[in-house]
């Protein structure tokens, strides 16, 4: 059987590998996989070829009888909110998230308003690489889509109403949000407004072309940001991704952190907060070790997890909640919330921490155990990356390991991780060490132990 779904949905280039050909046969496959009768809603970012593959996909899903309801342009997480609170049987995300202008995708999402279980997707691909479709009676199609308006508003008032947002106020906090050109800017910028938070915006036209910066956010990326968060003089900034459901804060010094950093002082501010959850976060192996030392020293169990924000999600799920879940990316999810990885969250409760426990955000960083990181890429196919894996496991095999996606190995002052991409054929490489020399000599260590293991790169 092919395969359809990555690490996050299925995405392609637009005209190209997505197609309307291939819209529409995967929302017949959608459409056969949520049944007849199925409430589903639609929604889409900015990106070129949404409104295609939109109409493509919703044919598809019309013609397997499913009731199509949509959502228009807003964030994934506001889509995913929708599905759970407002009873639909579940959703379609047309998105590609952080990849380049030229991408798009579709995630599917079930009706907990969580993307569909990875058992779930292979049934989908089934359903798609078989070419099922359903012939119905004739008046079973005089259905019509029918627009849903409430979906962003119903968002946006839940996550106000999740913090303090008469404390967030006195507090007279200044924010910098950058909308990356796409959905966060119908979002981000409303609920700080709401909790009455002074927000400077960059990049928050819609514009599928991406023009202020890529739609993934980096250093590199956020660094008009930085600098504004500092001539502003605001308290932090966040740069969201091209669908938003990620947010990569920048301190009041201008340092861009990455969402380990992030998710671990707010995984200690909610376990103040909301105490009746259970005394334990979720992150991915790509996350940096300082999680386990900062969190288990405060009675918080940090849970390893293969990387993919469904996957965590569903960890979460299965084992009975937890105060958080996150990634090194910027995607945290706020339990009390919903088990999504959601930017306008993240926003709201890092206004929330700050008004609430005073001082500044760059402060609080400086008490994290501190690293420096390295993450990169090397372009190879899969069969030498798992090769390059093996490597790896092999040179460091007097180290502990975390093996359930790639290998990630652990030393007193340093860590590393090794493991194929699932979006695209290349190796990736993330480590962190005490000092730069240290990562630097770490990066050229683990390269020439997959070169001397795999033969050398070509």
């Amino acid at each position: 059987m092919g395969k359809l779904f990555g690490t996050d949905g299925v995405r392609g280039v637009v005209g190209e590998s997505l197609t309307p050909e291939l819209a529409l046969r995967l929302g017949r496959a959608i459409g056969a996989y949520f049944g007849k009768g199925a409430r589903v809603l639609v929604g889409r970012d900015v990106r070129a070829g949404g409104a295609m593959i939109e109409c493509a996909l919703t044919a598809g899903l019309l013609a397997e009888g499913v009731r199509v309801y949509s959502a228009g342009l807003l964030p994934t997480p506001a889509l995913q909110y929708g599905v759970k609170s407002l009873g639909f049987d579940g959703g379609v995300m047309i998105t590609a998230s952080h990849n380049p202008p030229e991408y798009n995708g579709v995630k599917v999402i079930a009706a907990d308003g969580i993307e569909i279980p990875r058992e779930d997707e292979k049934i989908i691909e089934d359903y798609y690489f078989r070419g099922v479709s359903s012939s119905l009676p004739w008046r079973e199609y005089a259905y019509n889509p029918q627009v849903r308006a409430d979906v962003l508003e119903t968002y946006i008032n839940a996550i106000v109403d999740m913090v303090d947002s008469d404390l967030i106020r006195r507090a007279g906090l200044k924010v910098v949000v950058d909308c990356a050109n796409s959905v966060g800017s119908l979002a981000t910028p409303e609920v700080l407004r709401r909790l009455g938070v002074k927000a400077l915006t960059l990049n928050c036209n819609l514009n599928p072309e991406f023009p202020g910066r890529e739609p993934e956010p980096t250093v590199e990326s956020l660094r008009v940001a930085a600098e504004t968060v500092k001539i502003y003089g605001a308290d932090f900034g966040v740069g969201h991704d091209g669908d938003a459901d990620r947010a990569i804060v920048i301190t009041d010094e201008g340092e861009v952190i990455w969402g380990d950093r992030s998710g671990t002082l707010l995984t200690e501010f909610s376990a103040e907060e909301w105490r009746e959850l259970p005394r334990r976060t979720y992150t991915g192996v790509s996350s940096s070790i300082l999680v386990e030392q900062y969190l288990n020293p405060l009675g918080i169990k940090v849970v390893w997890t293969p990387v993919g924000s469904v996957v965590i999600s569903r960890m979460i799920q299965r084992d009975g909640g937890a105060i958080s879940g996150f990634e090194e990316n910027g995607g945290y999810m706020h339990v009390p919330h919903h088990i999504v990885r959601d930017g306008a969250m993240t926003t709201a409760l890092m206004a929330y921490m700050l008004a609430k426990e005073r001082g500044s955000l760059s402060e609080k960083v400086k008490k994290l155990p501190r690293y420096y990181p390295i993450k990169t890429k090397i372009p190879m196919n899969r069969e030498r990356a798992l090769c390059a894996v093996e490597a790896v496991k092999k040179y460091y095999s007097g180290y502990r390991q975390v093996t359930i996606d790639g290998v990630k190995v652990i030393g007193d002052d340093f860590w590393v991780l090794v493991r194929p991409s699932g979006t695209e054929p290349v190796l990736r490489i993330m480590l962190e060490a005490r000092s730069k020399e240290k990562a630097e000599k770490l990066l050229e260590e683990v390269k020439r132990a997959i070169d001397e293991s795999c033969g050398p790169r070509r």
